[in-house]
């Protein structure tokens, strides 16, 4: 099968044990061609302008991001498919890589015939996304979003900061802060700070690194 017959691919992961591995695994198959590897978002742009890959299997933390490397990508090359594959399965997570132009999501532990079948799938155009990863997507539209600042209320709660400690790392009111906790516990369908908490490790909405 000649070069320009065969599915090029990117493959973007910070940890080069996988990237390796994936390399060596694609490389069985004849109609599959790994073009280069990037271990963070601005290797992955660089890489997608010297090598115009047909799709791209993205890692979501990588440094840079992998939701802002799809983001780029997708605008700057929108023929080029993103494929993640990843760890995290949250149900935020899933929801803001599809937004980034994500054409589908799997986790890491797949199969490779699993895998294959997903580069070939969105390099036909289509979508791909396990029912149970599918069922998380759907649960998280019909969420309502947090804002920026909530998002940052939220993430403090996680980190065990008191009202008075958020209020003073915002720079707002303790007030301020309570209005914003009675808004995300609402969104969260939760009662309390650690019931907040829990739902935000849980969906992804806040990682603890």
């Amino acid at each position: 099968m000649s070069k320009s017959n065969r599915i090029r691919i990117l493959i973007v992961d910070d940890h080069i044990a996988l990237r390796v591995g994936l390399t060596a695994m694609l490389a069985a198959r004849p109609h599959l061609l790994v073009v280069a590897e990037a271990d963070k978002t601005a290797g992955a742009i660089a890489a997608c302008e010297k090598h115009h890959p047909d799709v791209v299997l993205m890692d979501l933390r990588i440094p840079g991001g992998g939701v802002e490397a799809t983001i780029a990508i997708r605008q700057r090359w929108p023929a080029t498919r993103v494929l993640i594959v990843t760890t995290y399965d949250g149900d935020e997570d899933i929801h803001r890589a599809i937004q980034a132009g994500a054409s589908g999501y799997l986790l890491k532990g797949l199969t490779s015939s699993e895998l294959i079948a997903g580069i070939e799938a969105i390099h036909r155009g289509e979508k791909v996304m396990p029912p149970n990863i599918a069922t998380r997507h759907r649960e998280r539209v019909l969420r309502k979003d947090l804002s920026s600042r909530e998002l940052e209320v939220l993430s403090l709660i996680v980190a065990g900061r008191s009202n008075k400690e958020i209020a003073r790392d915002l720079v707002i009111g303790e007030e301020s802060v309570k209005t914003y906790l009675k808004t995300v516990f609402q969104k969260l369908s939760v009662a309390d700070r650690t019931q907040a908490a829990i739902e935000a490790i849980r969906h992804g909405i806040v990682h603890l690194d």
